[in-house]
């Protein structure tokens, strides 16, 4: 049954929303696909649904074509299975908790790793019952601090998960990528550019991790590529290429000087190219120097910890690369109250004598691989106004470990070949990792194997973001006019504009409706009687379906107009041969 705008719930609007910062928001709601309940909590209007259901359509029918099974969890969930896992507390406050009358407590669906795994242990016991892919799409909640895009970011949102179960690693192997090649088709077929990049697995745990990103400039993710060897990697995910030990047997002792006034890196950097010129001649550079930076780790139990973080002083802490490292902690910076609970620390002069988890201070130190053994620097001496020069690592000061923290910038190496790195920005679409064993022993899912031994079974987790979809596709596919759609998941096939008074133009659009939906096409009929020529056409290149076909004036000379969407291409056809032409312009002829 065609749409018909006289009476579809609709309603288009000229400005962008306030609070809509990116495209795919504002033309989402301009355009009536979505409208905002609460932040981060959207309505689905009947346009809008339609493409929902087209994009759960696309990857029902990959995941089925792999051998997945669909099935459907709840949404509310009890608290037992992710306390049994660790991740009631270490969800934090990015969950919704509530208490049911009785007292229990509940939690809205974040993830379903627990419920996935306790399925398989209730049905299966026995490796014959392995490979298994099971997949859900379904609704699920995070308490975002700070929702942000619409879709992009929301606190409820549509998600496909699905998890593979296998006897063995090799069984992993091959379930990994047969998602991994099931993604690839499902993206090509939702008709935006992506990339795929090696990441962290996160919160959830595992091994081998990859992200599909839509390439978009106002993605909230920074990736970093080689275009010397096709390496590609999210920010938090790339490893620094680790400098082969220095020979440092010339380097004098290690001496403290008197730097005073210099609590930041550029006026010691002034200060040491006035006081102390290089042997060399070369200027000293910020990164000549280490820079110790604290901050405090929350983790999901409440309690605080102290850490400092040893970079090159011309590096600064990426959060989010630091974020990931710690997870499930969480990263606040480390205030006056923190420093003034440890007189040891001389805020602006903090060296490596006081860090490290058996020194004074007791903070825990980790440093950026580049800080590698033999490597000469100038750092904080641990007393206001002065530094200590010639301080080497490995001789004369170690960490707890290494970290990766440090801001990725163009131009660093690219760990596989070592030619230059540059960066780009998208949003997440999907994400496929190696879960291992971490949900499996934590619930106890073990069948037999050939040989009557209990196996403990091993799991990939394998996302894909389907109301995130919906803004993505919109990000990459509008103009200066409107949405642009895909015609995979298009609202409707064409759009049909009925323009002028006449009711003969109205009686024809019916009737050209009625053949095309003869022939399995979706039509957007725009019969409005009160709505202008010009209203209806803005409308049209809002909506954004692919095909638009205007029944105008060119109808007493036999003729209706086809307009491409995406090329704005038009051309007249003969009202005798309109059916087919649409059919062919669709691709059903």
């Amino acid at each position: 049954m065609a749409m018909r705008m006289s009476s579809l719930f609709l309603r288009t609007l000229r400005e962008n929303p306030a609070d809509a910062e990116v495209p795919s928001h504002q033309l989402l709601v301009r355009a009536g696909y979505i409208r905002r309940v609460s932040p981060g909590i959207y309505t689905w209007l009947p346009l809008g649904l339609k493409v929902l259901r087209k994009v759960e359509r696309i990857v029902r029918e990959e995941m089925d074509a792999i051998g997945a099974q669909e099935l459907l969890f709840p949404a509310l969930l009890p608290r037992e299975p992710y306390e049994a896992t660790g991740r009631w507390d270490e969800y934090g406050d990015n969950v919704f908790r509530l208490i049911d009358r009785k007292g229990a407590d509940h939690l809205l669906g974040p993830t379903h790793e627990e419920m996935f795994t306790l399925a398989v242990k209730d049905l299966y016991s026995s490796y014959k019952d392995l490979p298994l892919s099971i997949y859900q799409i379904q609704t699920k909640y995070r308490d975002e601090a700070r929702p942000r895009a619409g879709l992009l970011r929301g606190r409820e949102f549509v998600m496909k998960d699905s998890y593979s179960f296998d006897l063995d690693e090799a069984g992993l192997d091959k379930s990994y990528e047969l998602h991994r090649e099931a993604y690839v088709r499902m993206f090509d077929r939702l008709g935006f550019h992506y990339v795929i990049v090696q990441a962290m697995a996160g919160a959830m745990g595992g091994s081998k991790s990859e992200e599909f990103l839509a390439t978009a400039e106002n993605g909230e993710d920074t990736y970093v590529r080689c275009t010397n060897c096709g390496y590609a990697a999210n920010v938090e995910a790339v490893r620094v290429p680790v400098p082969d030990a220095v020979d440092a047997t010339h380097v004098p002792a290690a001496h403290v000087e008197d730097t005073p006034d210099t609590p930041t890196i550029d006026t010691l950097v002034d200060h040491l190219n006035e006081a102390f010129p290089r042997d060399d001649g070369r200027p000293w550079t910020a990164a000549d120097t280490l820079k110790n930076v604290l901050v405090m780790l929350v983790h999901p139990d409440g309690t605080r910890e102290p850490l400092a973080v040893g970079l090159p002083g011309d590096r600064e802490v990426d959060e989010k690369r630091l974020g990931a490292q710690v997870e499930p902690a969480a990263v606040e910076a480390f205030d006056e109250r923190d420093f003034a609970a440890r007189a040891v620390l001389a805020k602006g002069y903090i060296g490596p004598g006081v860090l490290g988890a058996e020194r004074p201070s007791g903070i825990r130190y980790l440093l950026d691989p580049r800080v590698s053994e033999g490597t000469v620097w100038v750092t904080g001496a641990d007393e206001p106004g002065h530094h200590v020069l010639d301080l080497v690592a490995g001789r004369d000061f170690t960490g707890d470990g290494t970290i990766e923290a440090a801001e990725v910038r163009d131009g660093d190496a690219c760990p596989s070949c070592g030619h230059g790195l540059e960066s780009a920005r998208g949003i997440e679409m999907g994400h496929i990792f190696q879960l291992g064993t971490k949900y499996a022993e934590a619930l106890d899912l073990k069948v037999l194997d050939e040989f009557g031994r209990l196996r403990t079974v091993i799991m990939g987790s394998y996302g894909v973001g389907v109301s995130r979809a919906v803004a993505c596709v919109a990000e990459g596919n509008h103009d200066e006019l409107g949405l642009v759609w895909p015609r995979a998941i298009a609202p409707a096939d064409v759009h049909v504009v009925a323009t002028g008074k006449d009711e003969s133009v109205l009686a024809y659009a019916e009737e050209l409706t009625r053949a095309l939906e003869g022939q399995g096409v979706d039509v957007l009929l725009d019969d409005r009687r009160q709505a202008s020529p010009g209203v209806k056409f803005k409308d049209a290149e809002l909506i954004g379906v692919p095909t638009i076909v205007v029944v105008g004036r060119g109808l007493a000379d036999g003729t209706v107009e086809l307009k491409d969407r995406r090329s704005g291409e038009r051309r007249e056809v003969a009202v005798a041969s309109a059916v087919p032409e649409i059919l062919a312009e669709v691709g059903r002829a």
